[in-house]
Formats: C-alpha cells, sequence, structure tokens
C-alpha cells in the first residue's frame, strides 16, 4: 500500500509542477518564471537555515534541562522536509515547504505526527530495557552496566 502510494506520488507531483510551471511562463514568461522559482529556492533556504539554528538552540535548552525534547525532534525533521520540498524546483512543492516552515501550521502537523505514532516508540538495546509506567503512555526506562569499560579494550 505505501508502495502505491509513493509511486503515485513520484508520478503525479511532477506533472503537477510541470503544468504549474507552464501556466505561470504562458502568464509571465519562462525568465521570469525561472528567476521566480530560484529566488522562492533561496528565500526558502534561508528560512530553513534560520528555523534549524532556532530548533537547535530549543532542542540544546531541553537537553540542558534534561528533558526529552520530542518537539523539537519533530519539527527538525518536519524543517528537514520543508528543506527539501523548498529545493525541489516547483510552486506546489514550494508551497508545502512553505507551510511546515510556518510555526502554527508546523505545529498542526506535528500534533498529528504525535497522534499517529504514540505507543509505538519502543527504545531497545543491549543494556536498556523499558517498561510501560502508566495508561497516559509515559514509559519508565532503566539502563545498566553488564561489564566495565576497562574490560572492552575496543572501547578505550
Amino acid at each position: 500500500m505505501m508502495f502505491a502510494i509513493l509511486a503515485l506520488l513520484f508520478l503525479v507531483v511532477p506533472v503537477i509542477e510541470v503544468f504549474l510551471i507552464a501556466q505561470v511562463a504562458g502568464s509571465i514568461g519562462f525568465g521570469s518564471t525561472l528567476l521566480v522559482i530560484i529566488a522562492i529556492s533561496v528565500a526558502g533556504a534561508w528560512l530553513v537555515k534560520y528555523q534549524g539554528l532556532s530548533i537547535m538552540r530549543r532542542l540544546q535548552e531541553q537537553l540542558g534541562r534534561g528533558q526529552m525534547p520530542t518537539n523539537e525532534l519533530i519539527d527538525g525533521g518536519l524543517i528537514l522536509f520543508a528543506g527539501a520540498l523548498m529545493l525541489t524546483p516547483g510552486f506546489l512543492t514550494d508551497a508545502l515547504g512553505l507551510v511546515l516552515l510556518v510555526p502554527p501550521t508546523r505545529a498542526v502537523v506535528r500534533a498529528i505526527v504525535k497522534t499517529r505514532f504514540s505507543g509505538q516508540m519502543i527504545v531497545t538495546g543491549p543494556g536498556f530495557r523499558s517498561e510501560p509506567h502508566d495508561a497516559d503512555g509515559i514509559w519508565d526506562a532503566d539502563s545498566w552496566e553488564t561489564e566495565s569499560i576497562d574490560d572492552r579494550p575496543e572501547l578505550l
């Protein structure tokens, strides 16, 4: 199912983009259309950089307080996706990228992502276990050391 959706997107989106570029070029000319696409990409790259640095600062503050930066991690992923959309030439992808760069609309998308993936995250690994803590979806995680670092010369 997911493959079919992705295949459809990779076929439909370029066709829509070419159609929109042709429509705009027919109205304002090819050179002007090209300049608009380049200007939007440059402005989008600047916005992505600005928003990304802001998210990094908030992420570091959260980690400094010992809190899990869930919202900042999701926002970082959305900004990265917005950057990829902004660098893709075309008006539809630029519009979607700009929508993700606006904090209020990004908050709506973040809430949808959190709802979609809540309860699906399980942290595992050597020396780490996680168990459900309560019905609110809060997980209590414990870790333990199985051997001393002195016993593992490859880590030194």
